[in-house]
């Protein structure tokens, strides 16, 4: 069994590391933003653009990932995404001309695909239930790193270098994570090519929506990304803009967002053995729930202080690690057959809604209080509104197969 990986320190910061490469691609470039506009003699809503097609390349890049990785093992296709992700990087780092740095970071995000997949998938072949929990939770503080540290690194790199310099530091990330999965990872999958591809993905997919907590799992792990990608993608000018802080400052003040991730992966790895699944779920929706409701009030009366609202995103972030975490174990544990497959739908719906939330936030920006946190807001009610459902959704007790991990 694989499940001696778990155990060891290389293995699971390399993991974590890979489910942090697109939140490090988005936090160091977001101070690049403003300067972009300059430089590249474009519009602030075409340069905040950058967060929303890197999005959507995740998203189209997840089920391709999470099929050929069923089918071939996990190890090859993570190898080439992150080669695509590599190249596209300099490219992006190179370019004068804000249309082909959207090409390039659309094509990091089909890259970058395979880390986020595999990493999920690679965790439900060697662990389950309250270990997977746990090994998630860990993960999660790993990678809160980036948002915590890579603002403040790209808006340093943008005042000694210039706006190009973050784009370079990604790609020089890029090429030592390729080193890092060489040396500390190992196949978890025994590949399993069941005719063609597509009567695969067929047949995957339908298992995956057969389980009714399958799909509870999924809507509640989908829907927190268009919040706080919206967020991301305007905090920019929302903290500079709007408040008058400098971009100095604003790496600062994004760094309490990563703070509070890594906070609430803390809480949630010492609480998943001492309260169930779905208690734990509720406390992150309560929070989320609250911070919605307060958001939306922000956004109705189009004026706060700083501090309200951006405890109020803090919050949201706070139950990311705890509601997306315990979702995704949700999500996966009736799947052990086709844990890439699965990995790779919730992945694509998550980056598809997250896309979604990052661009309608880049084009209705105004310039306004309301238009930055109405959507955040909105979906934190939404959230809740899913927990509630969950008699309808997914009654009955929590289906869990801790014997059915993938072998050596």
């Amino acid at each position: 069994m694989n499940e001696h990986l778990i155990e060891k320190r290389s293995f699971v910061v390399t993991l974590g590391l890979m489910t942090g490469i697109a939140a490090l691609t988005v936090d160091i470039s977001l101070p690049a933003i403003p300067a972009m506009v300059d430089a590249l003699a474009t519009s602030l809503p075409k340069a905040q653009q950058i967060v929303g097609v890197f999005m959507a390349g995740m998203a189209l890049g997840q089920i391709p990932s999470g099929l050929l990785s069923d089918r071939m093992g996990r190890m090859p296709v993570l190898y080439v995404g992150m080669l695509i992700f590599s190249v596209a990087a300099v490219v992006a780092a190179a370019s004068n001309n804000i249309g082909l740095i959207l090409v390039a970071r659309f094509v990091q995000g089909f890259g970058a695909a395979s880390a986020i997949v595999l990493s999920r998938a690679i965790v439900r072949d060697v662990a389950s239930g309250i270990a997977a929990a746990r090994l998630m939770s860990l993960m999660a503080m790993i990678f809160t790193a980036a948002p915590v540290i890579a603002p403040s690194i790209g808006a340093l790199l943008i005042v000694q270098w210039g706006w190009r310099a973050p784009f370079i530091a990604i790609a020089v990330c890029a090429l030592l994570m390729l080193f890092a999965i060489r040396a500390n990872l190992a196949e978890t999958h025994v590949p399993n090519a069941q005719g063609h591809p597509l009567r695969q993905l067929q047949k995957s997919t339908r298992e995956f929506f057969s389980h009714r907590q399958s799909i509870f799992g999924l809507l509640l792990v989908i829907v927190p990304p268009a919040g706080y990608m919206s967020i991301i993608a305007i905090s920019a000018a929302l903290t500079v803009e709007i408040y008058g802080f400098s971009v100095q400052q604003y790496g600062i003040i994004f760094a309490f967002a990563g703070v509070s991730i890594l906070v609430g992966s803390a809480l949630n790895r010492w609480l998943v053995t001492r309260l169930s699944q779905i208690s734990l779920i509720a406390l992150g929706v309560v929070l989320i729930g609250l911070s919605g409701a307060q958001l939306l009030l922000i956004a109705w009366l189009d004026s706060a202080p700083f501090w309200w609202v951006w405890l109020c995103v803090c919050m949201f972030m706070f139950t990311i690690a705890i509601v997306v975490s315990n979702g995704t174990v949700l999500a996966l544990d009736p799947l052990p057959k086709v844990a890439g497959v699965a990995s790779s739908i919730i992945g694509t719906l998550q980056n598809i809604v997250g896309a979604a939330g990052a661009l309608i936030a880049a084009s209705i920006y105004d310039g306004t209080i309301r238009n930055s946190v109405l959507i955040m807001g909105a979906v934190g009610a939404t959230v809740a509104v899913i927990f509630l459902l969950r008699p309808l959704i997914a009654p009955g007790p929590l289906v869990h197969h801790p014997d059915e991990l993938a072998r050596d």
